[in-house]
């Protein structure tokens, strides 16, 4: 009865005054929002790192680092949005964030064993950083190895939901698991070398 009424009477009368849609992929302005932040953060972590260490080398090397992850994440992420269907969304920023400070916390881990290994034995910034890297390694594994556990039975068993939130936090962090020793600390190094033959001459 009402559909055949709704059709006579309602057909020829209505009018689109206005179409919304609400999805999950994110927009320019939450794009540029989350850039500021992400420059934001980083500036603040070069700065604290640096205060910390007493050097900008350890807050710059630490943020290109940072950097590098996040590009992994992004470019991972292009990848499976073209052949996957991957959007990024507000899961994805907040994994992006999520990792970023992962990244540092590693870094600044390693870093500390340098500076307590300047105090104690000594020696060239290259010997600092291979006994550094040497004594954190199996620690850090250990670590990131609980999480990507944790993070493959969330990707396997969540469910759409949270699907690709948890793909993110795992390329992040394996890339941040590896970037710490091979590159936030190879950059510290020939940034210190560098320095040296400039001295030099």
């Amino acid at each position: 009865i009402v559909e055949p009424f709704l059709e006579r009477n309602l057909e020829n009368n209505l009018e689109e005054l206005r179409y919304e849609s609400v999805g999950p992929s994110i927009g320019p302005d939450l794009i540029k929002k989350t850039l500021y932040a992400m420059g934001i953060s980083a500036v603040l972590i070069l700065l604290w790192v640096a205060i910390q260490f007493r050097s900008f080398k350890f807050g710059v090397s630490a943020v290109l680092a940072m950097f590098h992850d996040s590009m992994i994440l992004v470019g991972s992420f292009a990848l499976l949005g073209h052949f996957f269907g991957a959007e990024i969304d507000f899961l994805f920023v907040t994994a992006v964030l999520t990792i970023l400070s992962f990244s540092v916390h590693d870094t600044i881990v390693v870093y500390d064993r340098i500076r307590e290994t300047r105090k104690k034995v000594g020696g060239s910034m290259t010997e600092m950083a291979n006994m550094a890297v040497s004594q954190t390694m199996v620690r850090s594994l250990n670590n990131s190895f609980t999480i990507i556990f944790m993070l493959a039975a969330l990707l396997l068993l969540g469910g759409e939901t949270i699907k690709w939130f948890a793909a993110a936090l795992l390329i992040g962090t394996i890339a941040g698991t590896y970037s710490s020793p091979f590159v936030a600390v190879p950059i510290l190094v020939t940034w210190d070398e560098l320095q040296k033959k400039i001295k030099r001459s």
